[in-house]
């Protein structure tokens, strides 16, 4: 009798380890919340934009619940690798230099970056020849300050800890170019008041060795399950055509493809 009870226990314990309660363990999503339309905090303070609409949409698809957590860039990666989130959506390029540290799902969008100047600036080359001297912006810590660092020495860079600190600063007129990703700076540009001083010039910025593979999911490189998971929630919230209907809340353009 004695060794049927304890089986049943440990049968009891096994089933409760699978109880809907366990499963549904609340995961949580690290953004910055300063980078429109991909995150930002609203004016009733809530965190949204497109990088926070697709992480829950992927959320409800693994049904799982999840919770939003704001973190500023710089320390974005030492606050998943300290487990304050479980996973970074922030519109960050896959990059050999990022996978050092952790681990990416699937590119959920591609990425291009591009200059921005001064409506009539009349710069027209983009050769560290041409732009010795200038002052030239970005947010730190990101691949378009590496960017700038490492295509053009000669100018004066300055680096800012949010990307609209640099916007600022251009609609000011304390910079002569900015480097920034491509659909913010579009979104910048076109719909924002301080924006309409600039626009943006040159070719898209697509070296590989800077926007990487494009843009995914960071998690800690141990995290291999909930890779898998979001990697088929990816897939699945594209074939249903969620995907989709988040994209065209923000942009004209499928962001997936960048057609």
């Amino acid at each position: 009798m004695k060794k049927h009870l304890i089986a049943l226990a440990l049968a009891c314990a096994a089933a409760f380890s699978m109880t809907p309660a366990n499963a549904a363990e609340k995961l949580r999503i690290g953004t910055e919340g300063a980078y429109p339309p991909f995150n930002f905090v609203d004016t009733a303070g809530k965190i949204g934009g497109f990088d926070v609409d697709i992480g829950l949409a992927l959320c409800a698809k693994m049904q799982v619940e999840c919770e939003v957590v704001a973190q500023d860039w710089d320390g974005i990666i030492p606050g998943l690798i300290a487990k304050k989130y479980d996973m970074i959506i922030a519109s960050m390029f896959i990059t050999e230099e990022r996978k050092k540290q952790v681990s990416f799902s699937d590119p959920y969008y591609m990425a291009a970056m591009t200059h921005v100047a001064a409506k009539g600036a009349g710069i027209t080359a983009f050769t560290n020849e041409a732009l010795k001297g200038k002052v030239i912006g970005a947010q730190s810590g990101t691949t378009q300050a590496e960017y700038i660092a490492s295509v053009y020495p000669d100018a004066e860079i300055k680096l800012y800890p949010t990307q609209d600190e640099a916007n600022l600063d251009m609609a000011n007129g304390r910079l002569d170019m900015e480097v920034g990703d491509m659909l913010p700076m579009l979104d910048w540009v076109s719909k924002n008041n301080d924006g309409k001083c600039c626009e943006l010039i040159g070719e898209p910025i697509t070296d590989p060795k800077f926007v990487g593979d494009g843009v995914g999911i960071a998690l800690r490189q141990d995290d291999n399950d909930l890779r898998e998971k979001l990697n088929k929630a990816l897939a699945d919230i594209r074939a249903d055509g969620t995907y989709k209907t988040i994209n065209d809340k923000y942009f004209t353009i499928d962001v997936y493809t960048m057609r």
